[in-house]
């Protein structure tokens, strides 16, 4: 039996963990949930799921919550510390981090400090503060897993040979919505444009990742630290249909791909009954149905955030940190209509310049932390009218 806290279980990614949850009943237990500002589904997983412990965003959050749920036992935290609460439960054993951005840090360390498996979905995380997060696992005997479709494809492709057989890893990409939109146009793209995805069903930030493909940039110094290999053995495909969720390619010129629908079920049964595998109840890949597989090479001009992430990874240390805070500020940004769309990536572009002479290695969590707050108050002053 496995026993789970979640970190974001009113988000798709935490919902879809239930689901699994409720197809191996005896297999999965659920023993912490963390959440935001949805308190009435929360208090409706409290009652079918009956955690010990469960965390909200805000004490005025906490009281509502308790009067939602009345005389339940659960044990109710909030706040950052809540969530840090969650994650390092004794009585679970494993950690599904699928909270939004740099809030995931914190929570996401203490499990690997404790030695849980963390089943991670918040790429964020290891963005930021990837070779922490690594060190922490390696001393406690934590283990990460990947929850993204893409790195857990790769994971899965991986178990076909050694770390020394790898040429290079190939992400795919769905190419968002913009893929075949005349880049002059960018100015005018909508917030409601930039969030419809026509593959996924997402939460508002990783949609607008998805449009500028930031998202894909990111991917990549994830993936980095969670397969030890260096940037430049990364690449990137673009993929519209989103069936091949990505490859590795072998020194011999083997490719092992994965392929499924696109339903997060099927990454995080993986990740949570990893090695093994078992039958489930979910929808199945008619291949027959497939007329055809699309690829093609990213256009870097035309999305410029996957140059920006490569240039982070490769100069290291606190530079992806920056990198993911000032997105997530102006993604924000954009979403309150307060820049257009082509001005989120030159937001960031400006906050790793003004970063770049004070860039360092991190060496604790404070550190990243820092980074990623200093990022957060530069990206939120730059004036978009001289970031053009």
């Amino acid at each position: 039996m496995r026993t789970i806290s979640i970190l974001g279980s009113t988000g798709s990614v935490g919902r879809s963990t239930l689901e699994v949850v409720d197809a191996f009943p005896d297999r999965l237990v659920v023993k912490g949930l963390a959440a935001g500002a949805n308190i009435v589904l929360l208090a409706e997983q409290i009652g079918k799921y009956k955690p010990e412990a469960v965390s909200v965003r805000s004490e005025a959050d906490a009281r509502k919550l308790r009067e939602l749920i009345g005389g339940a036992k659960t044990e109710i935290f909030h706040g950052p510390e809540g969530a840090v609460q969650i994650a390092s439960l004794s009585s679970s054993d494993t950690v599904v981090a699928a909270i939004v951005g740099a809030a995931g840090i914190s929570p996401v360390y203490a499990a690997l400090a404790m030695g849980k498996r963390v089943a991670i979905a918040n790429k964020e995380v290891l963005v930021a503060a990837g070779d922490l997060m690594i060190a922490a696992a390696k001393k406690s005997g934590g283990e990460l897993l990947p929850v993204d479709s893409e790195h857990n494809a790769v994971h899965q492709a991986l178990r076909s040979g050694t770390h020394a057989e790898v040429e290079r890893i190939i992400l795919t990409a769905s190419g968002g919505p913009f893929l075949r939109r005349d880049r002059e146009t960018f100015g005018e793209i909508t917030v409601e444009a930039a969030l419809a995805h026509p593959t996924w069903k997402m939460g508002s930030k990783i949609s607008i990742d998805s449009a500028t493909m930031m998202n894909k940039g990111l991917e990549v110094i994830e993936a980095h630290h969670l397969f030890d290999q260096p940037v430049d053995r990364i690449d990137i495909l673009i993929h519209p249909q989103s069936l091949v969720h990505s490859m590795v390619e072998y020194v011999d010129g083997s490719i092992m791909a994965q392929l499924s629908t696109t339903d997060m079920k099927f990454p995080i049964q993986y990740s949570l009954l990893y090695p093994d595998r078992h039958a489930a109840p979910f929808a199945r890949l008619d291949l027959a149905t497939i007329r055809h597989l699309e690829f093609l090479p990213v256009d870097h001009e035309k999305f410029p955030a996957v140059s920006l992430a490569y240039s982070a990874g490769r100069a290291g240390g606190s530079m992806p940190a920056v990198l993911n805070a000032a997105n997530e500020v102006a993604v924000a940004r954009f979403l309150r209509r307060e820049l257009p769309f082509s001005s989120i990536v030159e937001v960031v572009e400006r906050v790793m310049s003004n970063h770049a002479a004070a860039a360092a290695p991190l060496t604790s969590i404070e550190d990243a932390l820092h980074w990623d707050q200093w990022a957060r108050n530069e990206a939120l002053t730059v004036d978009v009218t001289q970031a053009r």
